[in-house]
This record gives C-alpha cells, sequence and structure tokens, in this order.
C-alpha cells in the first residue's frame, strides 16, 4: 500500500487538520469530530447537518457552507458518525429554526441519526431526517436495508440547501429534500477496489479484466461482476436500470451527475458524460444542468457513477442558486 498518510489511525483527524488550514471560512473541530460554518447559525434558518464515514470525500465536509450544508460530521473510513459527534453539530448550528438531517441509507448512518434525532429533541432542537436511497443496482445488501444513498446526496444538499438558504420553514425543506431523492436514480460500476488505510490492501479481488457492475461507495458488490468492455456499453447498461426504474419523457429535464469514483481521469468522466446525453438526447430528455467529477468517491477506486435527477422549474432554480462550499461554487 502507498499512501499519503502518516499513520492509518491518524488519517481522519489529521486531514480535518489540513482543511481547517486552508479553509478559514469553517470550523473544525477535530475533538467532537464535525465541522460546521465559521459564521455560526443565522437565526431562524433551518440547520442542515448531514455526515458519514469517512473516504468520500468531498462529501460531506467539503459541501459545508452557504447554499448547502450548515454542518457535517465525518465518521472513521466507511464508518457512520455517533449519535453524540451528530448531535453536537446540530447544536453547534441550531438558529432556533430545526435541523434537518440528511441521511444515506447505510444501517449504521440510520440508527445513529436517528438516535440523534431523539437527542436533539431532548435539548429543544426539532430535528427530521430526510433519507437518501437513490441507488437502482440492488434494493438489499450487506451494507443495508433497502436501497443505498449516492450520488443524489449531492442533489438533496443542493437544492434543500438553496431552499434553507431562503429561511423554509423545516418541513418546506425537508419535503423539498423528499421530492428530490423520489426523483432521482444512481448506478455505479467500479474497474478497481479501493484500499482502506487500516487494512492496507484492497477490499475485494478484481481480475485486470473483470469489473463489479453496480458497486457501492465502500466497495460493496452489486448486481454482478463481468468482463469489462467499451464505455458506451457500460453507460448503456447503467443507464437501462436507471431509466428502467424512472421513466423519463420527451420534453422533460434532467439534472445529471457522472461522479467519479476517486480514481478515475476527468477526461474518462466526460466521455462517459457523452455516452449518457446521447442516450438522454435520443429519447429527446433534456440535460437542463449537469456536474462531472469527484464529488461523492470511495477513497481511490477506479469507477464511475451516473446519477440522473426529473427536475421542475422549482428544483432548478434552487440548483442554480448561489452556493459557497470547499467543493461546489457558483454564483455569489
Amino acid at each position: 500500500m502507498k499512501k499519503l498518510i502518516n499513520a492509518p489511525e491518524s488519517v481522519l483527524v489529521d486531514a480535518m487538520a489540513g482543511l481547517a488550514a486552508v479553509h478559514p471560512e469553517l470550523r473544525v473541530d477535530p475533538e467532537q469530530r464535525i465541522i460546521t460554518r465559521a459564521e455560526g447559525p443565522r437565526a431562524g434558518k433551518v440547520a442542515l447537518v448531514s455526515g458519514g464515514g469517512s473516504g468520500h470525500e468531498p462529501l460531506h465536509g467539503g459541501f459545508v457552507g452557504y447554499g448547502m450544508l450548515d454542518g457535517a460530521c465525518p465518521g472513521e473510513i466507511f464508518t457512520s458518525p455517533v449519535p453524540d459527534q451528530i448531535l453536537a453539530a446540530a447544536k453547534a448550528t441550531d438558529g432556533g429554526a430545526g435541523a434537518l438531517f440528511i441521511v444515506k441509507n447505510y444501517t449504521g448512518d440510520v440508527m445513529n441519526f436517528q438516535l440523534a434525532e431523539e437527542l436533539a429533541g431532548d435539548e429543544g432542537i426539532t430535528a427530521r431526517g430526510v433519507l437518501v436511497n437513490d441507488d437502482v443496482a440492488v434494493r438489499d445488501s450487506t451494507y443495508t436495508a433497502g436501497r443505498r444513498g449516492t450520488g443524489a446526496t449531492v442533489f438533496v444538499e443542493k437544492i434543500a440547501g438553496a431552499l434553507a438558504e431562503r429561511d423554509a420553514p423545516l418541513d418546506e425543506v425537508a419535503d423539498v429534500a423528499t421530492r428530490v431523492n423520489d426523483a432521482s436514480r444512481s448506478f455505479a460500476v467500479a474497474l478497481t477496489a479501493c484500499t482502506v488505510p487500516a487494512s492496507g490492501r484492497p477490499g475485494f479481488d478484481l481480475p485486470e479484466d473483470e469489473i463489479e457492475i453496480g458497486v457501492g461507495i465502500h466497495g460493496e458488490p452489486g448486481r454482478e461482476r463481468g468482463k469489462l468492455r467499451s464505455a458506451a456499453e457500460l453507460v448503456e447498461l447503467a443507464m437501462d436500470a436507471i431509466l428502467e426504474d424512472l421513466p423519463l419523457a420527451a420534453g422533460e429535464r434532467t439534472i445529471l451527475l457522472v461522479n467519479g469514483l476517486g480514481g478515475t481521469p476527468l477526461i474518462e468522466l466526460y466521455l462517459v458524460a457523452g455516452e449518457v446525453a446521447k442516450i438522454l438526447g435520443g429519447r429527446r430528455v433534456e440535460i437542463a444542468a449537469s456536474l462531472v467529477g469527484n464529488y461523492v468517491t470511495s477513497l481511490d477506486m477506479a469507477g464511475v457513477s451516473i446519477s440522473v435527477c426529473r427536475a421542475d422549474d422549482q428544483l432548478l432554480d434552487l440548483w442554480a442558486a448561489p452556493v459557497q462550499t470547499p467543493a461546489l461554487r457558483w454564483g455569489r
């Protein structure tokens, strides 16, 4: 294993120190292991809090800032944050209007965020959770009960974050977050396994001529293992799964995320985006907005995930609203 680390057990704390050093607009607390906006909470604004295991950067700490999250709780690599950690983030971001917890559908995350909701209530903070479960590759896996939460997390955090900046009440922010999740589907393909620093070896064995089809963001298996094939064939396979579950009619508009898993060159991601555009264009479905790059990664895994969100005027307006975070910024 070759990694730019000091020691496997200090990766998270060391990375948080680096984040603090280069992003003074963030308040990074390595003791409580939370990341919040440096200016603190704004009275009357719903606080958006998310989190999960580290190793998926820039998710979630890279999305803390104006127009997206108020707080993030990074767990250890691929390990859920604990309830007290989530509660600390809720208290640090509380502006009196309640907190929305954005939770990817993994068993540990769901359980710990639910416990944190109860703890927040005991502290006088009204908290609601919204589940992200966009992955159409599987309905159940060893990591989840139901579909996994993957790339659509970016859609949910951005769109709900924009509405929260407009001082919408908690119920409205939660409703739009739920609507975005319901309108989104994702599918991923891995070309290589990722290497967790603590283990020092790839998470699974993948022969040189094979790929994992429908992989999760922790490297967990999906639908099948198959032979390497062309990008066009892989995109067709992924889009068939997405469009089977999210039928899109001619004239509909979408937001597209072509997301690298950590070890894929940008030139390949744009190639994939072109293949997706061909398929959607053939159905006369418009790509009204898009992102191409690394947003929800799996350490050093080579591969790609494709996420599609059916979008109306309100969702597109909120997507285009100003955002200023370490990993996403426009319009401000």
